[in-house]
């Protein structure tokens, strides 16, 4: 997966894990105000905030308190993601889906988790399930992220039903978005690809990949001033990105 593209799923697709985790602890909290709920509640706001030390010491507190704590596990995991230590992350996953099997959350993040680290069947297994039960809430995360696990198997018109079924669903997910503006500009349709970005536009900001995407698209349309704007803006706004690099190589631009 392009490192541009995971950065764009830390930032939304991810910021929902902790946004559901915050919810959960702070639910949790209500009924109890014993230590292992205190540290956990501690631990995804810190983590929410990207103070990854004082959440690895808070999680790792509430699973002191509670070993078979299941949102804890979930939690760290997910921060051993951003720490880049994926034998942990995946440990913790395992763990947390042992222990609550039919977590519509540790499914998704552990589905998405697998089909990152080329794990597929397993990986979509687990999307699956989240994506298809009705008591999840969120099942357009689980559709956006089956799309991705697709597209790394090569299945690119399954991924694009995944992605359109998303977006049926939650119409204004960036994540979504942006992998339909790559889909329709890979396709020809550039006029779509073209409104896929100004959807996203409205909820997101510009990625490298969605500069480079929006000027390949009007330069095949022949805006080459809007094409030439977007060029400017990737070169300007993410100049070490690799499609800065490979804008700058594309003659007659």
């Amino acid at each position: 997966m392009p490192r541009d593209l995971s950065k764009l799923i830390n930032r939304v697709a991810l910021v929902l894990l902790v946004t559901a985790l915050v919810a959960c602890s702070s639910a949790s909290s209500t009924k109890s105000n014993n230590s292992e709920d205190v540290h956990l509640q501690l631990g995804v706001r810190y983590l929410s905030m990207n103070k990854l030390e004082l959440a690895k010491e808070n999680l790792l507190l509430a699973l002191k308190n509670n070993s078979d704590n299941t949102q804890a596990h979930n939690a760290l995991a997910f921060l051993y993601e951003k720490l880049n230590q994926p034998d942990k992350a995946k440990e913790h996953y395992e763990t947390a889906l042992d222990l609550t099997p039919d977590d519509l959350g540790v499914q998704n993040n552990f589905g998405r988790f697998l089909c990152e680290h080329g794990e597929f069947e397993e990986g979509m297994e687990l999307l699956s399930r989240a994506s298809s039960n009705p008591l999840n809430d969120r099942q357009w995360l689980a559709l956006t992220n089956a799309g991705r696990c697709g597209l790394s198997m090569g299945q690119k018109q399954q991924a694009e039903n995944y992605f359109r079924q998303a977006l049926q669903l939650n119409s204004t997910y960036a994540a979504a978005l942006s992998e339909m503006q790559k889909i329709a500009y890979e396709k020809g349709d550039y006029w779509a690809a073209k409104g896929f970005l100004q959807r996203y536009l409205g909820v997101a900001t510009h990625t490298p990949e969605t500069l480079w995407f929006a000027a390949q698209a009007e330069r095949a349309l022949g805006n080459k001033e809007l094409a030439r704007e977007y060029k400017n803006l990737l070169l300007e706004k993410f100049p070490l990105s690799n499609e800065a690099k490979k804008i700058v190589a594309v003659k007659d631009f």
